[in-house]
């Protein structure tokens, strides 16, 4: 249940963000404001986009289908747009949503523990993950 209302959340909340995106566009191609004012508002939004894929994947529903690299790697690509964390996914062939998902919480892990930022790797060998974060600074929580 728990999944579903999260999936519900992010379903919600990406309809207002896209509006906004349209009405940037639209203000930008009519010349109607100009300014840095615009890019900072395209900039948030775009980052609050991201973030709602992300947590849409990490929260949301996980059935039996799986995500392409190509989706894998658009979600992360945006989020470390807007954010102090470089993201590496290496596998190449699709992987099982759920697989993705404890992968992606794995991440928000280490981004707590490198608030500073760095950059992180995702790999999987067959089963098996391997996900590692390099940092010049580190706040770890031991009971993680």
């Amino acid at each position: 249940l728990a999944a579903l209302i999260g999936s519900r959340i992010c379903h919600d909340l990406i309809s207002p963000i896209g509006a906004i995106t349209n009405g940037l566009e639209l203000l930008d191609l009519t010349g109607g404001v100009q300014g840095p004012e615009l890019g900072l508002i395209a900039d948030s939004v775009g980052n609050a986009g991201a973030r709602i894929r992300f947590f849409r994947i990490a929260y949301g529903a996980a059935g039996d289908q799986t995500l392409g690299r190509a989706e894998i790697v658009s979600v992360l690509d945006d989020l470390s747009r807007g954010g102090r964390l470089t993201l590496h996914w290496i596998p190449t062939e699709p992987q099982p949503r759920g697989a993705v998902r404890l992968a992606f919480l794995a991440l928000q892990c280490l981004e707590t523990a490198m608030p500073y930022g760095g950059a992180v790797r995702i790999d999987c060998d067959g089963e098996a993950w391997t996900i590692t974060g390099t940092a010049g600074k580190v706040n770890l929580d031991q009971t993680l």
